[in-house]
């Protein structure tokens, strides 16, 4: 983690230049890390790991350059929004009803509730994990546990590196300009 907090976890450095790629993948990859698509497939694979724990465990990245998997500590919980629009998904705290079913956000008369509860992640990034603790004092069941899960971040941090080799061998970096319509406001004759 950072100096400054002075929180310690577990963790794995996934820096490109750290991975003992041919120059080839490595350049490759300096290219990748400024697409959206490496974010996105990189992404799945951290919520994959998050979902395997519950959330309980979380896994993101962190660093100068966000190059360290490391391990967090988190936590589902309800969010506390009871409908939400389908209109633009406008989130809202209280239940919608017959006659209070309109959007705050769109105007729609379109908000309907939950089914199940609206669930959110809460991560606790801060939260050193293990860092004093006295390992004599576990049993062998909390030991092997621990275990597992630190093998399960090694074993993410291996998914990761194949996942970025694949895209090495399978995929080019190109340009393409993509032009974004923006709305101005003009003058406009009366006549």
């Amino acid at each position: 983690m950072n100096s400054w907090n002075r929180s310690t976890s577990y963790a794995c450095n996934l820096k490109i230049h750290r991975l003992g790629l041919d120059g080839e993948c490595e350049s490759k990859l300096f290219d990748m890390i400024d697409t959206q698509e490496f974010f996105d497939l990189r992404r799945a694979l951290l919520d994959e790991f998050d979902r395997q724990h519950n959330y309980l465990w979380q896994a993101g990245m962190n660093g100068r350059s966000s190059g360290y998997l490391v391990l967090y500590q988190g936590e589902l919980k309800p969010s506390g929004y009871l409908s939400f629009c389908t209109e633009c998904g406008q989130k809202n705290c209280r239940p919608a009803t017959e006659t209070d079913c309109v959007c705050g956000r769109c105007g729609n008369s379109t908000r309907i509730n939950f089914r199940r509860p609206d669930m959110q992640v809460i991560s606790y990034s801060l939260r050193g994990t293990d860092m004093d603790e006295e390992f004599e004092d576990w049993g062998l069941t909390e030991l092997r546990e621990r275990v597992r899960l630190v093998q399960s971040l090694d074993q993410l941090a291996d998914r990761m590196v194949a996942q970025a080799i694949h895209l090495c061998r399978s995929y080019e970096v190109a340009e393409k300009t993509i032009f974004v319509p923006k709305t101005q406001k003009v003058l406009v004759s009366h006549a």
